[in-house]
């Protein structure tokens, strides 16, 4: 399984160097880039992040405040051109520290570790993700079981949603903020503040919305780039 994995670095020269390693190791997947704090804290709660490659030096929130601020942070390796924060940075737990400019084969060695972490974590948790392949809501006076992979999209209208499956639609008093923390982030995506979709349901994107059988469901203009970045990741062919 691949780690999905950001770039948080305020330098676009810096951003792409990181790319281009992330696209040469096999097991790394990477679904986002941002250049400031702020919109790497976005992309934290839409998309299922494993690690952050993330910098320290940055305009407004540092790296390491960042990182102090997150309530369940992924996996961490600190990308920085300053070497004196080495000590404060592994205080913080985060897997490695590489100093710029990175030679690849260090970055290589700190995926790895990170990748080895990453992969017992899995095993160790893999009876119970097994286990959770259904759920059950509260409609019409009785407990209704679903599948997570029968759910197209999650509609929210006033103090109910709409779970709109492949086969039919349950009305349930629950919010969609209680629903998105709760169901599978690799599979879930919020993409407006009425909507979830289950990303393996897209059919297609076109303009500002998501196409999943005969429904459209609006993109958000602030979760755009993030949307889009979450769903296409690095599966779009390019010429």
């Amino acid at each position: 399984m691949k780690m999905n994995c950001i770039i948080v670095d305020d330098e676009p020269v810096a951003r792409k160097g990181m790319e281009e390693y992330v696209h040469a190791v096999d097991f790394l997947n990477l679904v986002g880039m941002c250049e400031n704090a702020e919109k790497a804290e976005v992309m934290l709660n839409t998309t299922q992040v494993d690690l952050v490659f993330l910098d320290i030096h940055m305009p407004g929130v540092s790296g390491i405040d960042f990182l102090k601020g997150l309530q369940q942070p992924p996996m961490v390796i600190f990308t920085t051109a300053y070497s004196e924060h080495a000590l404060e940075g592994f205080s913080l737990d985060v897997i490695d520290y590489l100093v710029k400019p990175i030679p690849f084969e260090r970055f290589r060695k700190a995926v790895q570790k990170a990748n080895d972490f990453f992969q017992l974590k899995q095993k160790a948790n893999g009876t119970t993700e097994a286990s959770e392949v259904y759920f059950f809501v509260k409609s019409e006076g009785k407990f209704e079981k679903i599948l997570f992979d029968e759910v197209c999209f999650i509609e929210a209208l006033q103090n109910y949603v709409i779970i709109h499956t492949l086969s039919r639609k349950l009305i349930t008093y629950l919010t969609l903020t209680s629903l998105e923390n709760q169901l599978p982030r690799r599979q879930f995506l919020k993409v407006h503040k009425s909507f979830i979709v289950s990303v393996p349901r897209v059919n297609a994107i076109e303009g500002n919305e998501i196409v999943i059988g005969n429904s459209r469901i609006p993109i958000s203009r602030t979760l755009k780039d993030e949307v889009m970045q979450a769903i296409l990741g690095n599966n779009l062919f390019k010429r």
